[in-house]
C-alpha cells in the first residue's frame, strides 16, 4: 500500500520535474508529501517529524524530510 503511494508520488515527480526540464533528482519530502504517502492527518505528519525517526531540516519556515531516510525508516516498518 505504501509502496504503490510512493511509487505514485515519485512518478508525479518525475512527470514534474520532465515538464520543468529541470536536471535534478528530488532528494527531499515535504510534510505535506509524507502526508499524503501515509495517508494520516497533518498533526500525525509533524508528530512524526518531531519524534526524529527520520532526517529532517527546517528551512526558513519549512520542513524537508530526507528522501532516502524517510523511505529506509517506511521499509523498516513493514
Amino acid at each position: 500500500m505504501f509502496e504503490e503511494r510512493i511509487a505514485a508520488m515519485n512518478q508525479r515527480t518525475e512527470e514534474t520535474v520532465t515538464a520543468n526540464a529541470s536536471q535534478f533528482d528530488k532528494r527531499t519530502y515535504t510534510v505535506d508529501e509524507i502526508q499524503d504517502i501515509l495517508g494520516i492527518s497533518r498533526t500525525s505528519a509533524y508528530n512524526l517529524v518531531k519524534k526524529k525517526d527520520f532526517h529532517s531540516v527546517r528551512i526558513g519556515g519549512s520542513i524537508r524530510i530526507s528522501k532516502k531516510s524517510f523511505d529506509e525508516w517506511l521499509d523498516q516498518q513493514m
